[in-house]
Formats: structure tokens, C-alpha cells, sequence
């Protein structure tokens, strides 16, 4: 029977998000290592400002997903001159 659970996470509840970041991972060495893949990512995109985090675990008798969504808000720009 399939199993799923999330949480989440709200970083910062002023700003809405306009991006959305997924990270996800079904081989055991891929989600020992998604946080680092996440902080990496975030480390290489400091302009970004992260509004939630959501967790989510699925599986079922054979497969395990784990996901981490990133959303973020960035400021763009204008293409007026």
C-alpha cells in the first residue's frame, strides 16, 4: 500500500514566493545525500530568497521518493530601459 507524508517549513511568511526549486531521490546513496544537493544549490544562488521548504516522502513496497521543495522569491529585472 503506498505511503505518502510531507511537512513543511516557513521561512519567511512576508513574502510570497515567484520560484520553485524540486529536489527529489529514489536511490539510497541520491537521498543520503539531498540536503547537501539542496545547500549546495542554495549556496550557488545566494541572490535567491527562500520563502518555505516542503518535505515530502513517498513510497510504496519496493520504491522510496524523497522530495525537498525550495520556494523562493527573486527580484527581476526590468527589461525597460
Amino acid at each position: 500500500m503506498p505511503r505518502d507524508a510531507s511537512a513543511g517549513l516557513v521561512v519567511r511568511s512576508d513574502l510570497t514566493f515567484n520560484g520553485v526549486k524540486v529536489f527529489s531521490a529514489t536511490m539510497f546513496a541520491a537521498r543520503d545525500q539531498l540536503g547537501e544537493t539542496v545547500t549546495a544549490w542554495l549556496t550557488a544562488h545566494p541572490q535567491l530568497i527562500v520563502t518555505d521548504f516542503v518535505v515530502t516522502q513517498s513510497s510504496d513496497s519496493q520504491f522510496h521518493c524523497v522530495a525537498i521543495t525550495v520556494f523562493y522569491w527573486e527580484r527581476l529585472h526590468s527589461s525597460r530601459g
